[in-house]
């Protein structure tokens, strides 16, 4: 009678963070962010794009974000109650306002999510169009037809307030490795069209305490997480970017109350974006 095999035991946590975060340092980051400066003549607002499969949380993280600023928790864009359809149907821009009623530099865009049937979800021509700055407000999406130059929703001729300052992929922590390569091949192509015009991207890994028990149980133990650690590595390696431009952050689900150890990890990935789209603008790649 053989013996059987035990299994190997699970990766031990880090005793240190991997990334250094100071818990404390929430009201600095806002401040920074509310004075951040927009350094061109034809810009009066940073946009930053936000896609990903459907249910990843990219509503849920401009509410998130709002949320922050306003010191309460705040719903103004649709959020989807589990992964079904998307509840975005309309390219929607938001401004983000802080409790005071000051107006950040700033937006975001929401786009329908992405499936992996080619009838279903956001055309990646349509976030490909929304990148050059071609797409007007309310556009409604259209899974079967992406906007063409002839549609009146067609801008022919953007203006640098009208093109989008950085992209972001929102993808959910706890199922990237079961992402349809369908879906990952439409984000790779969205990516590869933003780098190409000089672009940044960023991305967002939600849902990190449906992931890990260690970050649930604590969030601000987030780094020293082996588990999203690896994760974040897997999202690097199925997506393109390297590791340094993923941030794990916990979207307000559920709360109705602030908590400082979400709003940290929202702000530092906020202000990750804005340095990202600082270098892209000194860099004249409007």
């Amino acid at each position: 009678m053989g013996f059987m095999k035990s299994k190997p035991a699970p990766p031990k946590d880090f005793e240190e963070p991997w990334r250094n975060v100071d818990w404390n340092r929430k009201e600095l980051l806002k401040s920074e962010l509310r004075q951040f400066q927009l350094n061109h003549p034809e810009i009066s607002h940073f946009r930053i794009l936000l896609h990903g499969p459907v249910g990843a949380g990219k509503s849920c993280f401009i509410n998130s974000v709002m949320s922050v600023f306003k010191g309460k928790i705040v719903i103004k864009a649709q959020e989807e109650s589990s992964a079904g359809k998307s509840c975005t149907k309309t390219y929607k821009t938001y401004k983000i306002t802080d409790a005071n009623s000051q107006t950040l530099p700033f937006v975001l865009n929401d786009v329908m999510g992405l499936e992996n049937h080619e009838e279903d979800g956001v055309h990646p021509r349509d976030i490909i169009h929304a990148l050059h700055g071609h797409v007007k407000e309310d556009y409604k999406f259209n899974p079967a037809s992406p906007l063409s130059h002839a549609d009146p929703d067609f801008i022919n001729d953007p203006n640098p307030n009208d093109k989008v300052h950085c992209l972001v992929s929102v993808v959910p922590a706890d199922s990237i490795t079961l992402m349809p390569n369908e879906v990952i091949q439409k984000m790779k192509n969205v990516r590869k069209e933003a780098l190409s015009l000089g672009i940044p991207h960023v991305v967002l890994m939600t849902k990190i305490d449906a992931l890990c028990p260690l970050a649930k149980k604590d969030l601000t133990e987030v780094y020293k997480s082996k588990k999203i650690k690896d994760t974040m590595e897997k999202c690097s390696h199925r997506l393109g970017p390297p590791v340094k431009c993923i941030f794990p952050v916990s979207n307000y689900y559920e709360e109705c109350e602030p908590n400082n150890a979400k709003d940290v990890l929202i702000l530092m990935a906020f202000k990750a974006i804005a340095e990202f789209i600082k270098d892209y603008i000194e860099d004249d790649n409007i």
